[in-house]
């Protein structure tokens, strides 16, 4: 999440921002809208300006060079260990005034989704769910459509078209049927350019039926399903001629290990997750340490009953030390139910 601009005099004569992987990055929109303007300038930017060349786009820094840009002001300092203040130091090398730090800690809010991938290679996780006020996500039956109102499932439309992956377990898949693919005005501006996510299907025993809507218009939306080989490696073959990327991950007992899928994700360069459930990987992804927020969609409702589906399954906790804290509270109004998120 990457914005620049060129200021002269206190006048902004450029400013861009880095729209998507591969495109130009900020820096060099803004200094390609400034021309010639650029001489003499101050440039502001959200990220040190790279200096490598493995990637998809030229470095920055010589760009910056050429510009006859004077100074540089970096918000923050790029973790990735192929910049790592490499840039700042090539810029001041040649004479530039470099100020690093203005709204700093703004900056790193802005992209705690690229420092916790760079930090530990896996995506950063959001746990997302539809619930009533007594936290129940659906009937003793699975039924759960529709818990929330037309606001609020709008709004996890939009919410879905910022992650690079959807992940649901396969009981959700066998009771719901998602497509888990952005719809709506999220999907008609998707159409115009901003893919969507890729789906995941959590299935250590590759339990989903071939006709679920999930694996359907593979073509537009990449699908990966993380089993173990306790799956049928016939059905994984199948699966994997319709299209469909299965991962043979390492398992924790009988389940997908976490982990190890997540970590196949950052190395695939998927730095962000949407967790849409069920219960039971919910709470494994909890237990494990691996969700970094929640977003709660409130209903106003109460369900009731000890069998019907919590937001996190699995065996009671016996003890109050085993609390997952969760900090940082925003409550937002979506029609008549109420939006909670918070960092875990």
């Amino acid at each position: 999440m990457v914005g620049a601009v060129v200021v002269v005099n206190g006048t902004v004569v450029g400013s861009g921002y880095h729209k998507r992987a591969g495109g130009p990055h900020a820096e060099i929109v803004a200094l390609r809208q400034a021309r010639d303007r650029s001489r003499n300038a101050t440039l502001y930017t959200t990220l040190e300006p790279c200096c490598h060349t493995d990637k998809r786009t030229p470095p920055c820094a010589p760009a910056i060079l050429e510009s006859g840009i004077h100074r540089v002001v970096v918000a923050m300092r790029d973790p990735n260990p192929k910049v790592a203040g490499r840039g700042i130091r090539q810029l001041r090398r040649v004479g530039l005034s470099v100020d690093v730090g203005c709204l700093g800690k703004e900056a790193a809010a802005l992209n705690e989704v690229y420092l916790h991938w760079i930090k530990t290679g896996r995506p950063f996780v959001v746990l997302k769910a539809a619930m009533t006020l007594d936290g129940k996500i659906a009937t003793a039956s699975g039924e759960s459509q529709w818990i929330t109102g037309p606001k609020a499932r709008a709004h996890v439309h939009e919410l879905r078209s910022r992650f690079d992956v959807i992940a649901v377990g396969a009981e959700t898949v066998l009771k719901d049927d998602p497509q888990l693919t952005v719809r709506g005005s999220a999907g008609k501006r998707s159409s115009t350019g901003v893919r969507q996510p890729l789906r995941l299907i959590f299935d250590s025993r590759l339990r989903i039926p071939f006709g679920a809507r999930v694996l359907q218009g593979i073509e537009q939306v990449p699908t990966v399903i993380a089993t173990t080989k306790l799956a049928n490696p016939r059905k994984v073959e199948r699966l994997r001629k319709m299209g469909v990327q299965v991962l043979v991950l390492p398992r924790t007992g009988t389940r997908v290990s976490l982990g190890a899928c997540l970590q196949v994700l950052g190395n695939m360069g998927f730095t962000s997750m949407l967790l849409e459930g069920g219960a039971e990987l919910n709470v494994a992804f909890l237990r494990e340490g691996l969700v970094k927020r929640v977003h709660l969609y409130v209903a106003p409702a109460l369900l009731g009953g000890q069998r019907a589906k919590s937001l996190l399954g699995g065996p009671s906790p016996r003890r109050l030390a085993e609390i997952v804290p969760v900090s940082n509270l925003h409550l937002q109004s979506l029609g008549e139910d109420v939006l909670i998120t918070g960092d875990v």
